[in-house]
C-alpha cells in the first residue's frame, strides 16, 4: 500500500483550458489525500491522463502515453495509471480493452469521487466510474492551481447546442451553471492567492444563466460582481457562443475597466450552407454583423475565432466563402482544424466525407490566409503605447527579458532593469510579428 509519504502524482492533460481547469481541481483534491505533484512520470506512483475527444489524434496521443505508462506499470506493479476526462466520458470499460493495463476510468462527471475511487482500487484490480448525470462536490475542496499570474475560474460547464460535428454534449453534458456564489466565492480566493487576472470558462461561456429561472444570473452581472474585487487586476471569458452574445454583455465588457477587450467567438465556416449543416444557428451575415457591433462600440477590440474545414460536402466554393471572411474581418488569431468525424455526431455518419488530402491542402490555405490576418491585425499595435499585464520573465545576457499580454491579449516582449511581475505597465511596440510584439518600456 502507498504511504503518505511516497504518494507522488503525475497528470498529463490534453485539450482545452476546461481540461486544465479540471487537472487543477484534482491535484488539490489527490493534494488534499497526501498526494505530492512531480513534474517527472517516473517518479509518480499514481499516474493520471486528461483526455480530450474533440479530434480523432487528441484520443490517439492518450492512448500513446497509456502505452508508455504500461511499459513502466509491468517494471513496478505497484503504479496505478488512471484515465479521465472526454475520452474516457465517452469510452467507459472499452478503455480497458485498449488499455488493460489501465487501473481506473472515470469520467468527466464524476472528479470529486476520486479520492474515494482511489481508495476502492486497494480492494479492486480495476475500476470503471463513468456517470451520465454529475456528482454534486461537497462545498469544501482544495484547487491546485499552476503557478502563475492568470487563474482559470469555470462558470458554466456542458452545452446544449448539439453542433453536428462536436462531441461536447455527449461528453460534457448538457448546459450547467454554476452558482454565483459558489464562482464569488472561489473569484475571492484566487486574489487572495495572489493572482492578478480571473478567466471565466465555460464550452459557452456566455451562455451562463440560461438554465436558471432567475433573469438576473447571466455573464454581464457576475462580471459586474467579480469586477468589485480588489485586488484582480483583470477579467477575461472564454469562449463565447455568437447567438449568446447580447448588447447588455457588450456594454457591460465596454464599460468595466478590468474586464478586457477580447472576445474569441468561433465561426467554425464562412458559408451559410455548411454553417447550416454544422447546425451553429446563426448565418454568416449575423456573425459579421455581431462583430461589427462590437468593434463599433470598441474600437480596439480584438477578435479571435476557431475554424474548420473540410466539414462533410464542403465544397470549393464554400471553402473559398470561409476565406473571404478572414479577409473581411481581419480576426486577431484563430484557432484552425481540418474536421475529424467523432462517433455518435450527427456529421460522421454522413456519405459526403472529404479525402484526407483535400482536408490536408484546405487546412494549409486556412492557416496561411490566418496569418496574413494575424500580421495585420498585429501592425495596428505599431507605434502605440499599449498597457501590458506582466506574466513571465527569463535572463538573457545580464538582462530581464520580461513578456506578457495586453488587454487585447497580444504576447509583448520587452525588456527591463527590474522584476515586474503581476504588474500592469506601459510599453511602446515598435516591432510586430505573427506570433508576437515587442517594444519598450516607457
Amino acid at each position: 500500500m502507498t504511504t503518505k509519504m511516497n504518494k507522488k502524482l503525475y497528470i498529463e492533460t490534453l485539450g482545452c483550458q476546461m481540461n486544465k481547469s479540471d487537472s487543477e481541481l484534482i491535484a488539490g483534491l489527490l493534494q488534499d489525500e497526501g498526494y505530492q505533484l512531480t513534474e517527472d512520470p517516473r517518479q509518480a506512483n499514481l499516474l493520471i491522463i486528461n483526455t480530450c475527444s474533440i479530434r480523432a489524434t487528441a484520443e490517439d496521443k492518450a492512448y500513446s502515453y497509456l502505452g508508455v505508462w504500461g511499459k513502466m506499470k509491468r517494471a513496478n506493479p505497484d503504479i496505478k495509471i488512471v484515465m479521465c476526462g472526454c475520452v474516457a466520458q465517452q469510452a467507459k470499460d472499452d478503455v480497458f480493452k485498449r488499455a488493460p493495463y489501465v487501473d481506473l476510468v472515470f469520467g468527466t462527471h464524476n472528479i470529486h469521487q476520486l479520492p474515494e475511487l482511489i481508495k476502492s482500487l486497494d480492494n479492486e484490480d480495476r475500476l470503471c466510474a463513468v456517470t451520465t448525470t454529475p456528482v454534486e462536490p461537497s462545498s469544501d475542496y482544495t484547487v491546485k492551481r499552476q503557478d502563475g499570474i492568470s487563474a482559470w475560474l469555470p462558470i458554466i460547464e456542458g452545452c446544449d447546442y448539439f453542433c453536428t460535428y462536436c462531441i461536447v454534449p455527449y461528453t460534457r453534458g448538457r448546459q450547467r451553471s454554476r452558482k454565483p456564489e459558489d464562482i464569488l466565492r472561489e473569484a475571492e480566493d484566487i486574489a487572495k492567492h495572489g493572482f492578478k487576472e480571473i478567466i471565466l470558462l465555460g464550452q459557452t461561456v456566455d451562455s451562463y444563466g440560461n438554465d436558471c429561472d432567475d433573469p438576473d444570473i447571466n455573464l454581464a452581472n457576475l462580471l459586474k460582481e467579480i469586477h468589485k474585487i480588489d485586488d484582480i487586476l483583470r477579467i477575461r471569458f472564454v469562449t463565447s457562443y455568437p447567438a449568446d452574445i447580447t448588447d447588455n454583455l457588450i456594454e457591460t465588457v465596454k464599460n468595466l475597466s478590468k474586464v478586457c477587450e477580447y472576445f474569441h467567438i468561433p465561426v467554425q465556416a464562412g458559408n451559410n450552407a455548411v454553417l447550416k449543416r454544422m447546425k451553429r444557428r446563426y448565418t454568416r451575415e449575423e456573425y459579421i454583423e455581431l462583430v461589427n457591433k462590437i468593434r463599433k462600440s470598441m474600437p480596439n477590440v480584438s477578435i479571435t475565432s476557431d475554424f474548420i474545414t473540410g466539414f462533410p460536402g464542403e465544397t470549393e466554393e464554400q471553402f473559398e466563402d470561409t476565406l473571404g471572411i478572414i479577409d473581411e474581418i481581419v480576426f486577431d488569431h484563430c484557432n484552425t482544424a481540418a474536421y475529424s468525424p467523432r462517433k455518435r455526431t450527427p456529421a460522421a455518419t454522413w456519405d459526403d466525407q472529404i479525402s484526407q488530402e483535400v482536408k490536408k491542402q484546405r487546412l494549409n490555405r486556412l492557416n496561411d490566409k490566418v496569418k496574413e490576418s494575424v500580421i495585420k491585425s498585429n501592425q495596428r499595435f505599431l507605434n502605440t503605447t499599449t498597457e501590458v499585464l506582466v506574466e513571465n520573465k527569463k535572463e538573457e545576457n545580464n538582462k530581464i527579458i520580461l513578456s506578457g499580454r495586453t488587454r487585447e491579449n497580444k504576447i509583448v516582449h520587452f525588456e527591463s532593469e527590474q522584476d515586474l511581475m503581476g504588474r500592469l505597465v506601459n510599453v511602446q511596440i515598435n516591432e510586430a510579428s505573427i506570433w508576437c510584439l515587442k517594444g519598450d518600456l516607457t
